[in-house]
């Protein structure tokens, strides 16, 4: 009989399976991940935001410890704040009802501090390709600035938590605060270049083609991923 894989892995859609009533968190359809340890029942969450109740209620349901928070970004919509007029839950809520250490880019610390109200002992700073062990699951960061300076994308197995740095249909914008359309098609050329097709992308947000994508059948499917050249990137992109 084959070992069960130890890896617990949940994606949580807001708007729908948590913040249901919140026309908000629908309208901007983040997603959340819980990545963990079935056998050690260890777990940290990825951009917790919107609905903490609901988060921590799942959490509770499946019998799963909290170890911290994963940052892809310094967003309000990933990590709370206020953005477009709205005031979005997240880390400074989870923090009050469940604090554990939160692991963010070391170039995306600052932003995060202004737009949470968290403050230096609250974070613990991460660098490209290192580490964090759940029981015997690794969880591998990867730099990859551009959205903003310090994006991270999350490696565990054969799977990428991209946040905002790639989507299955196009990427992170890069006309916002911190963002930086050269450095972004460096990330998506070169840093990315590394991840294999079987590897499934799993995006921070749901803006269509689906919940997941084999990095294969993004690199056919996204015309982002088709440019060929710097200049035509910035023609596109701006920048």
């Amino acid at each position: 009989v084959a070992e069960e894989n130890p890896l617990f892995f949940k994606q949580l859609l807001s708007g729908v399976d948590i913040g249901a009533s919140d026309s908000s968190a629908q309208q901007m359809a983040n997603f959340i991940y819980i990545i963990g340890d079935k056998n050690t029942r260890e777990c940290v969450i990825v951009d917790p935001a919107w609905d903490i109740d609901g988060i921590l209620k799942i959490i509770e349901v499946e019998e799963m410890k909290i170890k911290g928070s994963l940052v892809t970004h310094y967003h309000p919509d990933h990590v709370g704040g206020s953005i477009f007029g709205m005031n979005i839950k997240g880390l400074a809520e989870l923090m009050e009802k469940n604090s554990s250490p939160v692991y963010v880019n070391k170039h995306e610390a600052d932003g995060l501090k202004q737009v949470t109200g968290l403050s230096d002992t609250d974070l613990i700073l991460t660098d490209s390709e290192e580490k964090l062990s759940l029981g015997s699951i690794d969880i591998t960061f990867l730099h990859t600035p551009g959205h903003t300076p310090g994006s991270q994308c999350f490696r565990v197995g054969d799977m990428l938590v991209a946040g905002d740095t790639l989507f299955l249909e196009g990427c992170g914008r890069v006309d916002l605060p911190g963002g930086d359309s050269k450095v972004m098609y460096e990330t998506l050329t070169r840093r990315l270049a590394k991840i294999q097709n079987e590897v499934m992308l799993y995006p921070g947000h749901n803006y269509g083609g689906g919940s997941s994508a084999s990095m294969g059948n993004v690199r056919e499917s996204n015309s982002y991923l088709q440019i060929k050249s710097l200049d035509d990137w910035l023609a596109v992109m701006g920048g």
